[in-house]
C-alpha cells in the first residue's frame, strides 16, 4: 500500500523529470529558464518532504530565485543576429 508521502515523492519526481525534459526541448530561452525555475522549486519541495528544510530553503533561494534572475538578465543582455528569427 502506497502512503501519501510515497505518492508525493513519486509525483514530485515525475514532474521534475518532465520539467527537465521541457527545459531541453523548448526553443525560447526564457521558457527554458522558467522550466528550470519550476524544476528547482520542485526540488526544494522534495528536500522539504525528505525533512531537510535548511537545504530546501537554500535550493529555493539560490536555485530558483537567484539563478533564474541571473539567467533572465543574461538573456536580456544578448541580442539576436540578423539571420535568426
Amino acid at each position: 500500500m502506497i502512503t501519501l508521502i510515497e505518492a508525493a515523492h513519486i509525483g514530485v519526481l515525475f514532474i521534475v523529470v518532465v520539467c527537465g525534459y521541457l527545459a531541453i526541448k523548448f526553443e525560447n530561452l526564457l521558457t527554458c529558464v522558467i522550466a528550470l525555475a519550476v524544476l528547482s522549486l520542485l526540488l526544494s519541495l522534495e528536500f522539504y518532504i525528505l525533512q531537510a528544510p535548511d537545504v530546501a530553503i537554500a535550493e529555493a533561494g539560490i536555485g530558483a530565485a537567484l539563478t533564474t534572475a541571473i539567467y533572465v538578465l543574461a538573456i536580456r543582455a544578448t541580442t539576436k543576429k540578423e539571420g535568426e528569427a
